[in-house]
């Protein structure tokens, strides 16, 4: 992986400057430490930082085809690129380096912008055609690697990260529009950015320039049957995925410097562990981390992985004594508000993999192409819950339940306090129960947080857009659509992304093959979530090869005590530094944000992930 940036002025007699092209690249150079390159050609700018990881020798950026026709600017890697070379040398092709970037020259000489279609694996580029003086920019199918851009003053620019675009001095101009849609979401989906007139390219997405005009392309996206014609054939499906699963791995290994793979003691990285070991002749070198709090500590899963699959294991206790510096160091790299506070853990992990290797492989997406989340079972629930009559919906049962919340305590207390939940969100309707599930802030809370309305665009607004192509199916689709095409890619793939970058660390995420994406869209629900277990398709093959403690294990999720970190020492210095930042922005209320923080510190409420939300917020602002 690697960072880009660069530029095209749109009068072609305006000469592009290299001094600024350099402030570009220079500010994202953890992305790529060990080499930089630059291209100038009239009015147009491509700059590169290299993370080397394959054909270490040659691979060098920005690059230019044989004959000087062509030259890209590439962050990513195309997994398949030696079974496309093959393809391409039938056709007559010759390459005279080993690396993928000179596939991807081959292959748009071959098949024009629909070779982006041949690509098997995470890529933003940005390649200048200069007999069509066309350029054209291309993000991933899921959305692995990002991609911004924006119109100004004349000049297109484009960056891996925003910083960029602000070495070119594009305005930094706050966009409320998108507040409300933060303080849900805890993430600022696509094609939207925190900073006005700056914009993600939405993945799936190409983006074509010439003669002055911009279009954008959606080459891919993912496709699910009506429910009534959803694949059913058990067995063909766990065959299926089980090869495909195996195949993700074996090529997501391909490299030229070594390289491990994150190991949290869940399902999802234990499997891709048991896959690598097939492929390894060396054993695999895996990155553990743990906390005090044994709530959220796995480190004793995780060994049961290593000791199972003989990896050089290595580990690191986390403590909260240095979060205030870790934030700034978060707050800069993610450039907007990023308020999901496992960011924190996967910059620690990402940190320490870096001082043993150049990349991993991550567990990373099994959630959402498996349904593997609680709110897959929620929604579940709430189907099965709809059939009951009315009375019972709607009035007996949470009746009945506000009244046994009062006669128990301890456990049992808990347990009606989250059958409570429960039903209650099983009693709204879709699109109202996904906003009730961000991390963030409740509509009330953002009702009081916000003190101007008429200035931001309501979120059930964009996720009424956001899901439209599956706005007839079923709700459960409608979820899955949800979850890979927006939740994915802006706050899953962003964090491991940001978190690992920040460190010049490569990760690689098989889960995520758009094979299997594909494959398991069309599955049905009765199989991915056979009766209430999740990652059925999982646990019935690479599950088998796990330890049995783990198949079992309650589910944890990747993130920290920040409950906790929050009510120690830290929290007085870190609280006043949100609540100072916020206090002089144009629409967020100091006096509720003060109330909702004081909740949290007297414990009156469980508001970690909202504090977190908001701490993140006011270190951007």
């Amino acid at each position: 992986m690697c960072g880009i940036a660069g530029y095209l002025h749109f009068d072609k007699d305006r000469p592009a400057s290299k001094e600024i092209l350099k402030k570009m690249t220079d500010v994202i150079s953890h992305r790529g430490p060990d080499d930089e390159g630059r291209f100038i050609d009239h009015n147009l700018a491509l700059g590169h930082r290299r993370l080397s990881i394959i054909d270490l020798q040659t691979g060098q950026q920005p690059m230019q085809y044989s004959d000087d026709s062509l030259i890209i600017t590439y962050n990513g890697e195309i997994y398949n690129y030696i079974e496309l070379r093959v393809e391409l040398r039938k056709k007559g092709y010759h390459f005279s380096t080993d690396s993928d970037t000179e596939v991807i020259l081959a292959a748009y000489k071959e098949w024009d912008t629909d070779c982006v279609e041949k690509f098997n694996g995470v890529w933003a580029f940005a390649l200048w055609d200069k007999s069509r003086r066309r350029l054209f920019c291309s993000r991933d199918r899921i959305g692995e690697k990002p991609f911004f851009y924006c119109i100004h003053k004349g000049t297109f620019v484009f960056g891996s990260e925003i910083k960029s675009l602000f070495a070119y001095n594009v305005p930094r101009v706050i966009n409320w529009d998108v507040l409300d849609f933060y303080l849900c979401f805890s993430f600022i989906p696509a094609p939207y950015t925190f900073f006005n007139n700056i914009h993600k390219l939405k993945p799936g997405h190409s983006l074509i320039l010439e003669n002055g005009q911009i279009q954008t392309l959606q080459y891919w996206d993912v496709q699910f049957p009506l429910e009534s014609d959803m694949r059913t054939d058990e067995d063909n499906i766990l065959q299926e995925f089980e090869d495909l699963f195996y195949d993700a791995v074996r090529i997501r290994m391909r490299s030229d410097v070594a390289f491990g793979a994150f190991l949290s003691g869940g399902l999802d990285s234990s499997s891709v562990v048991a896959a690598m070991t097939k492929y390894s002749k060396e054993p695999i070198t895996t990155f553990t981390i743990g906390f005090n709090d044994k709530e959220y500590d796995e480190r004793d899963l995780a060994r049961l992985v290593a000791v199972k699959f003989h990896t050089n294991h290595l580990e690191r206790l986390v403590s909260p004594e240095n979060s205030d510096s870790l934030i700034k160091k978060l707050s800069w790299h993610y450039d907007e508000p990023f308020g999901d506070s496992s960011a924190l853990p996967t910059y620690i992990i990402s940190k320490v993999a870096r001082e043993n290797v150049k990349m991993t492989l991550t567990g990373d997406g099994g959630d959402e192409v498996l349904s593997g989340y609680t709110i897959h079972q929620g929604e579940k629930f709430s189907k099965q819950f709809s059939h009951l009559p009315y009375l019972l919906r709607r009035q007996v049962i949470p009746v009945s339940l506000d009244l046994l919340k009062f006669a128990g305590r301890g456990n049992f207390r808990r347990k009606i306090l989250r059958a409570e939940r429960v039903v209650k969100s099983a009693n709204l309707d879709f699109i109202d129960r996904l906003e009730a599930k961000g991390f963030g802030f409740t509509h009330f809370e953002r009702k009081k947080l916000i003190t101007n309305q008429k200035r931001i665009r309501p979120t059930r607004e964009f996720i009424e857009d956001a899901i439209k192509p599956v706005a007839t199916q079923s709700n459960f689709t409608k979820l899955n659509y949800w979850l890979l095409k927006v939740s994915l890619p802006d706050n899953m793939l962003c964090k491991v992304d940001r978190a690992s970058m920040a460190n010049s660390l490569e990760t690689r995420i098989p889960f995520l093959d758009y094979r299997i994406i594909e494959l398991l869209s069309a599955v049905s629900m009765k199989i991915k979530l056979k009766g209430y277990k999740r990652k059925y398709i999982l646990r019935k093959t690479l599950g088998k090869l796990l330890p049995k403690k783990l198949l079992s294990a309650r589910k944890k999720g990747f993130a920290l005590p920040i409950e906790e970190w929050l009510k120690g020492g830290e929290y007085s210095k870190l609280k006043q530094r949100a609540l100072n930042n916020i206090a002089h922005s144009e629409l967020i209320s100091k006096k509720a944000a003060q109330k909702i923080l004081h909740s949290h510190q007297t414990g009156k409420s469980y508001a970690s992930n909202a504090i977190w939300t908001l701490l993140m917020l006011g270190s951007v602002l």
